[in-house]
């Protein structure tokens, strides 16, 4: 079971939306707090500018639904299907998720600081200029995954598997190459310089 950061308790529910169907729904501009989303139906949903505080998603199917500017923060997701979902300029900080699938997800830009994903299948997940600070991708399946542009800086990736990723223009200080799958990751020189300082090798231009 996916943690908070500091161990914190996921935030308790007041109302429950159970079993229903929003497939193609437009949830722009919905503000929903401390609700439980069981079973919910949400393919090809899509929203803008709607909120999502403290809520917990349980079964929903977020499948080939598209959100932009909308908010999911120090939400719980559990058992939850993305596949094909786009979101670009969404904010899930705090968020947490637990054995959900990821399957051809697509963010772009927004902020996923402090969001929980150890163990996550992300190998066809694409992740462009977003903010993931202190992240939790301990364990993560990223073979393959796509990681263009991203701040993780303080992320936990330890035991993560980023081989055959595209880590370009992403930051990489918080990586461990003693402990984190590189093997034929698509890395650019400053990373390629940074790895090796983290190795413990000094890097000259002459």
């Amino acid at each position: 079971m996916a943690e908070r950061k500091y161990g914190e308790p996921a935030p308790e529910t007041h109302t429950t939306i159970r079993s229903a169907d929003w497939d193609s729904e437009d949830l722009s501009g919905q503000n929903h707090e401390r609700v439980a989303f069981v079973n919910v139906d949400m393919t090809e949903a899509s929203s803008r500018g709607a909120v999502f505080h403290e809520c917990t998603f349980s079964g929903v199917r977020f499948n080939a639904s598209v959100h932009s500017d909308t908010a999911f923060t120090n939400c719980t997701f559990k058992r939850c299907s993305f596949f094909d979902a786009a979101f670009t300029g969404c904010k899930f900080v705090g968020s947490v998720f637990d054995d959900c699938s990821f399957d051809l997800l697509k963010v772009e830009g927004g902020d996923w600081s402090f969001v929980g994903l150890p163990g996550a299948d992300l190998h066809s997940a694409s992740f462009r200029d977003v903010r993931m600070r202190e992240a939790d991708l301990t364990g993560a399946r990223g073979a393959g995954v796509t990681l263009r542009g991203v701040d993780l800086s303080g992320a936990s990736l330890h035991s993560a598997d980023l081989s055959r990723g595209d880590l370009r223009g992403s930051d990489l200080s918080s990586l461990d190459p003693r402990v984190v799958k590189l093997k034929d990751a698509v890395i650019d020189i400053p990373q390629a310089v940074t790895i090796a300082t983290l190795l413990g090798l000094q890097v000259r231009s002459d």
